[in-house]
């Protein structure tokens, strides 16, 4: 059973997927939450925002004279909360970076009790946001890391499951 916990977006429902849609941080926190003790492997590939505004507005903010100043509180590190949570899960990160990569991903690995991480320079042409390949590296739990040449999302993310699978079975063993 697949569980994809979503904010909104207008991509297609996916079969035999149960989709929770979620329109914040907080929401997507709970959602997962709710899933989390029965979840065998959980793969955390939202970017969450890190802050959000302190107060919110439910109509238009009219002009001032004055400037004007966003107080932003911090959201949950819901990453972060899963790995000190985890127990039997599989759980595995994600890492968009655009320097010192292996390095900040190691420390993220090790921080929020990960299993792996997916680690990603955003600034390689080819790489992150706004394009349909990536170049990542998957850190690992013992130190080592397998560093993957260009390829498509679509094929990242099989072999994101492929790791997935070899994890548990090693787990079993």
């Amino acid at each position: 059973d697949v569980v994809l916990v979503s904010a909104t977006t207008s991509l297609p429902e996916v079969p035999g997927v149960r989709t929770v849609h979620v329109n914040s941080a907080r929401e997507m926190k709970d959602a997962i939450n709710a899933e989390f003790d029965t979840a065998d492997i959980v793969v955390k590939a939202a970017a969450v925002a890190d802050y959000r505004p302190a107060k919110t507005a439910s109509q238009k903010i009219k002009k001032q004279d004055d400037d004007m100043q966003i107080k932003l509180v911090r959201n949950p590190d819901i990453l972060y909360e899963l790995g000190q949570r985890k127990k039997q899960q599989i759980l595995i990160g994600f890492a968009a970076e655009t320097q010192n990569v292996l390095e900040y991903a190691k420390g993220k690995l090790v921080k929020k009790n990960l299993d792996m991480l997916v680690a990603n320079n955003v600034a390689s042409p080819g790489a992150g946001f706004q394009t349909e390949t990536n170049i990542v590296t998957f850190v690992y739990r013992d130190g080592s890391h397998e560093s993957l040449d260009i390829m498509t999302k679509d094929r990242v993310a099989e072999e994101i499951i492929k790791r997935a699978a070899e994890l548990t079975n090693a787990c079993k063993k």
